[in-house]
């Protein structure tokens, strides 16, 4: 009898158990539209439907203006000028695109600011790696101190330290040098970039201690570590912060602008704003639109390594 009392007790308490899962199960699944109505042909046909319909909707805002860009530079300037707009061009035509190459020289520009983003990549990637590094492994004195003071500069608008960074480059602390008109104006201030720092130190703290522990066994030194160990696991948020900073330099527009006023040495941005009124207006938009292909291109090459990069909290293995 006592046997058969302890299996009805066990039996009891496996099913309470099973209910009590069962309920956090439907909790836990609970949405707008229960599991059963998407399963029923009604529901699956509602379901597609609103999915289609926002992912075309989304999709049409954000390429269209693209879209819009390209075939301008096919009209003729009259076809620009129509109101209402032609969705299509009537003859369309490339001489927009040849006409913006040759008249505004942009093979020119294009090589001054292909030179600005390598530069500035090469320099963001020496000084931001190495103190991204020296703050997450080497943990030096004030460490949390400077990198509070290094995040509390985002919380700055760029127009308000625009004036103070002009009259840095223009007379540069201790050394005396004007930088105007020289790729350093360029190259320095893209490399100190706190957010660069804080995405590359939080990516470096997610980096087992174990490694670099066996590496200083092995008796490492704290720049071979670096080399060896951190940067081989470390390539997606390189990859972030690498497309951050070329992009960053290509599309910047003031800064260059204050910094770099020989004509000769402008970047691509400043110098199709500053031609734009001596050109008809679909040679403008076929310049825009040359300017913009390497971004385009970089952003389509590079794509999944910014949300690896982005979203990695740690290694697996």
């Amino acid at each position: 009898m006592s046997d058969l009392t302890a299996t009805a007790g066990r039996d009891r308490r496996r099913r309470a158990r099973r209910a009590r899962r069962t309920d956090l199960y439907r909790a836990e699944t609970r949405t707008l539209v229960s599991p059963h109505t998407l399963g029923t042909r009604k529901g699956k046909a509602v379901y597609w439907t609103v999915l289609v319909t926002v992912v075309v909707l989304f999709t049409f805002v954000f390429v269209f203006p693209l879209y819009w860009m390209v075939t301008g530079a096919m009209k003729s300037p009259g076809e620009l000028a129509e109101v209402p707009p032609s969705l299509f061009p009537k003859d369309a035509d490339l001489s927009g695109y040849r006409e913006a190459w040759r008249q505004l020289d942009l093979g020119l520009y294009l090589r001054n600011t292909l030179l600005y983003a390598f530069g500035a990549w090469l320099f963001t990637l020496g000084v931001d790696v190495t103190a991204a590094y020296a703050l997450s492994k080497l943990r030096p004195l004030l460490g949390r101190t400077i990198l509070g003071l290094m995040l509390a500069t985002l919380m700055i608008p760029p127009m308000v330290i625009l004036l103070p960074a002009y009259l840095t480059v223009k007379d540069l602390p201790l050394l005396h040098a004007n930088l105007l008109n020289t790729p350093w104006a360029i190259w320095l201030p893209a490399a100190a970039n706190a957010f660069n720092i804080f995405l590359l130190k939080r990516f470096f703290d997610s980096i087992p201690a174990e490694l670099i522990d066996a590496a200083e066994v092995d008796g490492a030194s704290p720049a071979r570590i670096l080399w060896s160990v951190v940067l081989p696991v470390s390539r997606p948020i390189l990859g972030v912060v690498s497309i951050f900073t070329v992009v960053n330099v290509w599309r910047d527009f003031v800064w260059p602008l204050l910094v770099l006023p020989d004509a000769q040495r402008r970047t691509v941005s400043v110098a199709i704003s500053s031609l734009a009124v001596q050109v008809p207006q679909n040679v403008l938009i076929g310049g825009l639109v040359i300017a913009s292909v390497p971004t385009i291109v970089v952003f389509f090459v590079f794509q999944r390594h910014i949300m690896a990069g982005l979203t990695a909290g740690g290694l697996k293995g």
